[in-house]
């Protein structure tokens, strides 16, 4: 069940960074930043949250994140979102705000959601 939660809290945070850089600052709209959260969600929760930041650490797995999500935003901004300004210039924002939620995000699923023997437990508490 705490997955559940965990992708439910991993779902409103990137839907509201996202549209707050996509949506509110380059004008896209809310269909295509749901779309963008919707992949970038799926990816990253299955990248960094349940392989990367396991067998690594925080820092390592919101790099892997500010990346993927540098990525993402970046083809759907060139390929169907209509932003108002440079598509490289709204993936750099998206990804720093991105990266800065998925850190706290970590957090959470650190301790709340892996297993109880995680290494990285011991750096959260």
């Amino acid at each position: 069940m705490e997955y559940g939660k965990a992708l439910l809290i991993k779902g409103v945070l990137t839907l509201v960074g996202l549209y707050l850089v996509l949506g509110v600052a380059y004008g896209a709209s809310f269909g295509g930043v749901l779309l963008v959260t919707v992949v970038l969600g799926a990816l990253s929760y299955l990248s960094g949250d349940m392989f990367i930041l396991p067998k690594t650490n925080n820092l390592t797995a919101t790099a892997a994140d500010l990346g993927l999500t540098f990525l993402v935003v970046w083809a759907a901004g060139s390929w169907f979102l209509s932003l108002s300004g440079p598509a490289a210039l709204a993936a750099l924002f998206s990804a720093l705000v991105i990266a800065v939620a998925e850190y706290g995000f970590h957090i959470f699923l650190i301790s709340h959601v892996l297993p109880k023997n995680n290494h990285l437990r011991t750096f959260v508490h």
